[in-house]
């Protein structure tokens, strides 16, 4: 019995638990993540209204329009979906014999924190109907 307790004690003594310092990393790393996600997902939702606005440009017919006339739709529709990154100058159009391919390039940098930022790129392309 005594034999049973005595082991009992020393597999306690070499338990670790979760100490402060684990608490500080674990949180301290979740903040960090937390940090560049907010800074980074409004971004990447803008790229997305971009590729809604390229998508629903398809159902107009680029074939029979100026460049200028795209710029201008791409800018209509930029200003109701709330797109500010992009204009329909920084279009690249290209007409084809297969269609008309419009596409976009463009970065984002967002500060992270004091000189630390992020740089990402976009490029999205239409392809030909």
């Amino acid at each position: 019995m005594t034999n049973n307790l005595k082991n009992y004690r020393v597999d306690h003594k070499t338990q670790n638990g979760f100490t402060l310092t684990g608490l500080v990393v674990v949180s301290a790393l979740l903040i960090v993540i937390a940090l560049i996600g907010m800074k980074v997902v409004p971004a990447y939702m803008e790229f997305l209204s971009v590729k809604k606005v390229l998508t629903a440009m398809k159902q107009e017919p680029l074939d029979t329009m100026s460049k200028n006339e795209i710029m201008k739709s791409f800018d209509k529709r930029a200003n109701i979906a709330y797109i500010s990154v992009v204009k329909g100058s920084d279009l690249t159009i290209e007409k084809t014999s297969t269609g008309t391919a419009v596409n976009v390039e463009y970065q984002v940098i967002r500060p992270i924190a004091g000189n630390l930022s992020v740089l990402i790129d976009f490029s999205t392309a239409d392809n030909p109907k």
